[in-house]
Formats: C-alpha cells, sequence, structure tokens
C-alpha cells in the first residue's frame, strides 16, 4: 500500500494519494486551494494514474482543486449527499466571514461527475477497499475513510483517514453551516472511539496519530467516551 500526503498551500489542508503500489491507479483524498503542481509532482514521482477523487466533505480547503483534478482526467469525485450542494456553492458552508473573505478572489468550478457516498459502504477503486463512514458534527456530510494498512509505512492493521473529524489532539470546528456539537459527539462515539487503537489517523489538518493516542489524550474523545468535561470545538485548524 502506498500512501503519500503533503498539506496545501492555504489551511495545511492535507492532500493524500492512495494506492496499492508505485506505477499503478490511485486516489486523490481532498485536494484542496493551491494544490495542483504539488500533486501532479507527487503522482509523477510514484507514477500514478488517478481513477477517483474521494471528498471527507465539502468545505472549501478540502475541495477547491477537485474540479480541475477530475476534469483532466474524466474522472468521479465521491462526496456524502448532505454535502453535495457545497461543490455546486461552496459559500453556503461558510460564515458570514469566511463568504466575505473568499467572495471574488478565487474562482471555483464544480466537478461534471460527482457520485455520492453512503454509510457503511465498501468502495473499490484503484484495487483498494475503501470502507464509508458517515461521521457528521463538522459537517453534515462528513465521512471517514478505512482501508487496509498492511504494507503502508506504517505497517497498520488499518488506516483511517479522518478528514476533519477527528485531529491529532482536537477535532473540527463544529461552528459553521451545517455543523454540530451534539452530533460530532455521536460521530466521535459511534464512529471513531469502537477503531482499534492501532488504527493509524490520517487527519484533514495537522499531523498523523493513532486512536489508542487519540482515545488516552484527545479531551474530545475523553468527553464523548462519559469521563470528561464538555468543551467547546475550539476552531484551530482548517475552515
Amino acid at each position: 500500500m502506498l500512501v503519500a500526503g503533503f498539506p496545501a498551500d492555504a489551511f495545511g489542508t492535507n492532500c493524500y494519494v492512495v494506492a496499492t503500489a508505485p506505477g499503478e491507479q490511485c486516489v486523490v483524498v481532498d485536494p484542496g486551494i493551491g494544490v495542483l503542481d504539488r500533486l501532479d509532482a507527487v503522482l509523477a514521482e510514484h507514477r500514478l494514474h488517478p481513477a477517483a477523487v474521494l471528498l471527507t466533505h465539502g468545505h472549501l480547503d478540502h475541495t477547491f482543486s477537485v474540479a480541475p483534478v477530475c476534469g483532466a482526467r474524466g474522472i468521479t469525485a465521491y462526496v456524502h449527499p448532505s454535502d453535495r450542494e457545497l461543490l455546486a456553492d461552496p459559500a453556503k458552508g461558510l460564515s458570514p466571514d469566511l463568504a466575505a473573505l473568499f467572495g471574488g478572489r478565487l474562482t471555483y468550478s464544480e466537478p461534471e461527475d460527482v457520485a455520492e457516498l453512503t454509510d457503511g459502504a465498501t468502495l473499490t477503486l484503484a484495487g483498494v477497499e475503501i470502507t464509508v463512514d458517515h461521521a457528521p458534527g463538522h459537517t453534515g456530510g462528513s465521512v471517514l475513510f478505512r482501508m487496509p494498512g498492511a504494507g503502508s509505512r506504517w505497517e497498520a492493521e488499518e488506516i483511517c483517514l479522518s478528514g476533519d473529524v477527528l485531529f491529532a489532539g482536537s477535532i473540527g470546528r463544529t461552528d459553521l453551516p451545517g455543523g454540530s456539537m451534539p452530533a460530532m459527539l455521536t460521530s466521535l462515539r459511534d464512529k471513531i472511539l469502537p477503531l482499534a487503537d492501532e488504527t493509524v489517523v490520517l487527519p484533514g489538518h495537522g499531523p498523523t496519530t493513532t486512536i489508542g493516542r487519540e482515545r488516552a489524550t484527545n479531551p474530545y474523545l475523553i468527553e464523548a467516551a462519559g469521563s470528561g468535561d464538555a468543551r467547546p470545538a475550539v476552531p484551530t485548524r482548517g475552515l
């Protein structure tokens, strides 16, 4: 398993490329703002050919480059239906201040071919089996992507691309349109906490972590487990 990632210039959004091996087809996850040149370099380095784009949610800092990545190769973008409208109108997922900040400054286009993700589905893309977990809270359509980790540089049984559901030491903000702290705590309890401690977490922002590390130290997971005090979702990363 080959997993390569790099942060976008804007908001440090992690863009990932997943393939069974160099020289094969791959899946691109969360191509954000200003990633095209870096993504092309990663693809060339590993001789990879994108077969699909997966989106952990519909926020602009994770989706901005989805149309050019898909359009240049005639491939499909996958997103949960609850965030589908954000591909057509990203401003619907922004606060008034953020909408004013981006208004007219970025030219955005919707991908031509969009497929919807469903909770519990297993997709086979580029030879990789990917399980989808709907985990709302950051947005209504936030999802986790889980896949086998054997053969990766972590040699983990499972890898979880968590988007903005879970970060190292924190979680995604819940104060934007479509966000909900109660829904986030439910997602952490029902989707994150059942995962094995050895699961490697590749978040939408910040460094790699593991479920075991977060279970022991992340205040939001401690709260979701029912053994800590409620805390606000402080927006420390991303939109």
